[in-house]
């Protein structure tokens, strides 16, 4: 089944204007040149009077809005515990926002540029900024490209810094003096100095004021100084908070007169870094500085990612924290009243979404990354209707429609099973019902076999049975799985299946197969690269992995991370029959987790200090054994006779790379990936990472025998019974690897699904054979059966033997 790609998933947010419902708004895009409506350009046939009488009117109409205007809206406190916004008094409700910018520039102009200096009160009932229309919006983010060259204004120099001298210990010498004396005017003047506007930020925490700093390379942010400053501040009085708020506002409320500068970004990068942001009460606050950023311009964006990635790990973390918490107590506030209605500030969870994007990317670009990319889950999405956002998804793709489903890195594995899950029933619904309306319409009878996969084998002739089957009945493969064992009575209630799945992956997985080469040094299967006239088996496995995925089949696989990498090359099947599949860019890391030894060898060779031409004597062309034959492959054209040399082993080692794991196995890997696509074409697949693949196919390796233990099933015993107390109590107490070999033995896999060890099902069973007998496990339906043990050593001893010599079936 082929499906045409939609928009790929968003891993960075649009750019602006884009996905901005209408509500509140404190400054618009970076591009806010106006357009000529708002301008009211003047015609040149209009006389002189004319204008003299437009410029009166104006006057009157600036000195009505500065009556107006008289309060400004008071700052929310950090101590309070209500969310607040920027309150209003009943006397001064603005129109729109651009009018409350215009009177503070006014006040600005009549008192010498110096700030306004705002009274704080304790808001409970703060309300959000009046909304912009969505047409104002729209002209304020017009681009300078698309106006009359007439109506473009010179882009303005960046502005001269104040000059601050205050070094890290200069403040924390303050802050010393101010504990001792409980006099704070010297810590309260910095910060309410530092945080005033943008152009103070910079000049307290740019490392030097006369450098540009304007690559991606170098912020040019005094880290430490920030991160001191940071610490200090919620160990401040009430009063400093509150300035630091206050300046903070004043920042974002200023009104941008064309692109952000370099030393705008800075200021956004520091600011996401405050701590004060954890605290409901400033949210408001918060949120519309998440909305200017997520606001900003794709080459913006790009300077943020990079500059984000510098930051330490722990303030980066603590920044992705608040971000997801901020989603998730907007979504689910614990207190309602504490935020404004949704309805008014519909934009904070996409603006949020996309600042958490750009983190997102930067820890994409970092090799480890900095944190691991289960930090950015939010599961409070679990809780959420996720079928609705996959459907607005599908719909509206990467529209001006916001959908969790465009950042996928938020949302959590299990939530991501989830929507495979449903996905696949109701294809597999839609697929059996029109099974059975096609058997209506030509007047037959209708069967109940045929609303499912009917598997029906041999085991004597396992694998080529299957291949049968799955070939006959390829229209069928989206249907609900069952199989059955020629010549043996029963039903399949699940257990048949997970055997059919065991059986069949550990014959086709043996090194006497030939399909599979298994590396002792990874511990993992890799393609192996024999020519042969028919591929059809690699189909096969490929469509088993798919069915186990479709069915919630947990599969004891070892396959190297690439492997999923190339298996979502594309994740959608392309609808060009001769587009090429399953290649991805490799690297020598992928070749470490396959072949570590000959990838040391290829890291030495890029290492090597001599003369490489000289001492390795290699050229562009590999060899390879094939059925005791010798074959020569040419890494590039006439590779033969082109040396290795110390300026060309770069490019050597990479298309060796990139033979060993792309080319040489291509036929291999591209039936493998149509197999498991023919079960699993799903645009679901586009929510996935390769390791979250690995992780429904396999299972997770992270264990937790405690969290079994609390879930465990008996039949024959009672938890409280003396055998079940020792068994824990040795299963607590077995190292990983002897909890591995338990899991494996009692399942047939030593890895835990994706809902967690719950989803195992687990029993443990009363065997009633003399406890002399070694237990036994019925891996199909993940049972232990086990003799009522006289003493915890006996237990122990005989548990450990039969965990450890349990290969292959039959041992019972």
């Amino acid at each position: 089944m082929s499906l045409q790609s939609p928009p790929a998933a968003a891993e960075l947010p649009p750019g602006p204007g884009e996905g901005h419902p209408p509500g509140a708004e404190l400054s618009q895009g970076s591009t806010a040149a106006p357009s000529a409506e708002e301008g009211g350009e003047e015609e040149e046939e209009e006389g002189e009077g004319e204008k003299e009488k437009e410029k009166e009117k104006e006057k009157e109409k600036e000195k009505e809005k500065e009556k107006e205007g008289e309060k400004l809206p008071p700052i929310p406190s950090a101590s309070t515990t209500a969310a607040g916004g920027l309150e209003e008094g009943a006397k001064n409700q603005f129109s729109t926002i651009s009018n409350f910018i215009t009177t503070i520039n006014q006040k600005k102009e009549g008192i010498g540029n110096s700030p306004p200096q705002l009274v704080i009160p304790n808001i409970k009932n703060g309300r959000d900024l009046p909304a912009l229309c969505l047409d104002v919006r729209q002209k304020k983010r017009m681009s300078m490209d698309t106006l009359p060259q007439e109506l473009k204004a010179p882009i303005p120099p960046e502005p001269s810094l104040p000059i601050r001298t205050k070094s890290v210990k200069d403040f924390q010498d303050d802050m010393e003096k101010s504990k001792a004396s409980g006099d704070w005017k010297a810590v309260h003047n910095f910060y309410s100095t530092t945080f005033d506007s943008f152009l103070e930020i910079n000049a307290a925490f740019k490392k030097d004021t006369n450098s540009p700093f304007n690559t991606i390379e170098d912020s040019g942010i005094d880290a430490k100084f920030v991160n001191v400053v940071y610490d200090a501040l919620l160990n401040t009085p009430q009063d400093v908070q509150k300035s630091v708020l206050k300046g903070i506002i004043n920042g974002l409320l200023q009104e941008w007169t064309g692109p952000r500068t370099k030393d705008d970004l800075r200021a956004y990068c520091i600011l996401l870094q405050n701590p004060q942001f954890s605290n409901t009460s400033t949210y408001v606050i918060y949120a519309h500085l998440l909305r200017q950023i997520a606001a900003l311009t794709e080459a913006d964006h790009h300077f943020l990612v990079h500059w984000s990635k510098k930051i330490s790990q722990k303030r980066f973390k603590q920044v992705v924290d608040r971000l997801l918490q901020f989603i998730s107590l907007r979504l689910f506030p614990a207190k309602p009243e504490e935020f404004p209605p949704m309805v008014k500030c519909t934009w904070w969870i996409p603006s949020a979404t996309k600042v958490l994007a750009l983190f997102n990317a930067a820890n994409s670009l970092i090799s480890p990354p900095i944190i691991s990319y289960t930090d950015f889950y939010n599961s409070t999405l679990d809780h959420i209707d996720l079928m609705e956002e996959y459907h607005n998804w599908q719909c509206y793709g990467n529209s001006h429609r916001f959908s969790f489903c465009q950042y996928p890195f938020i949302i959590s594995i299990a939530a991501k099973k989830v929507i495979i899950q449903r996905d696949s029933e109701q294809q597999m619904i839609s697929i059996a019902r029109q099974s059975l309306v096609d058997k209506v319409s030509r007047r037959q009878k209708p069967d109940m076999n045929m609303l499912f996969l009917n598997v029906k084998v041999r085991r004597t002739h396992l694998v080529s049975d299957s291949l049968d089957e799955l070939a006959r009945k390829k229209a069928d493969l989206k249907k609900k799985l069952k199989v059955t064992f020629v010549g043996e009575a029963g039903l399949d209630m699940g257990g048949l299946t997970k055997e059919w799945f065991l059986l069949l992956i550990r014959q086709i997985f043996h090194p006497d197969y030939g399909m599979f080469t298994y590396h002792k040094d990874s511990q993992c299967h890799w393609f192996s690269s024999f020519k042969c006239d028919n591929y059809s088996e690699f189909r096969l496995v490929g469509a088993l992995m798919g069915l186990a995925v479709y069915n919630s089949i947990t599969l004891d696989i070892r396959f190297p991370p690439c492997c999923y990498k190339k298996l979502l090359s594309p994740p959608i099947v392309p609808c060009d029959h001769n587009a090429l599949v399953g290649i991805c860019g490799v690297t020598l890391d992928d070749l470490f987790q396959i072949m570590p030894e000959l990838a040391h060898g290829l890291s030495e060779l890029l290492s090597y200090e001599g003369n490489v031409e000289e001492d390795f004597y290699s050229t562009f062309q590999v060899f390879q054994e094939e059925f005791g034959v010798i074959k020569s492959y040419n890494l590039k054209p006439n590779g033969d006779k082109i040396p290795v040399t110390n300026r060309n082993r770069k490019e050597y080692v990479q298309l060796y790379v990139d033979f060993l794991l792309n080319r040489s196995i291509y036929k291999q890997f591209a039936a493998f990936y149509y197999g498991f696509h023919s079960v699993c074409a799903s645009y679901a697949l586009l929510l996935l990472r390769p390791e979250e693949v690995e992780i429904l196919v396999c299972g997770s390796p992270e264990l937790d025998m405690s969290a079994l233990q609390r879930s465990t099933q008996y039949e024959g015993y009672q938890k409280t019974d003396l055998t079940i107390r020792y068994f824990w109590d040795v299963v607590l107490g077995f190292s990983l690897d002897l909890q591995k070999k338990l899991l494996h033995f009692a399942t047939g896999s030593d890895r835990v699904p994706v809902g967690g060890m719950a989803d195992l099902n687990f029993k443990i069973s009363r065997s009633e054979t003399s406890t002399n007998w070694l237990p036994v496990a019925h891996t199909c339906f993940n049972q232990l059966c086990l003799p009522p043990y006289k003493n915890k050593k006996e237990l122990r001893q005989k548990l450990i033997i039969g965990i450890s010599n349990a290969e292959g079936f039959g041992l019972e």
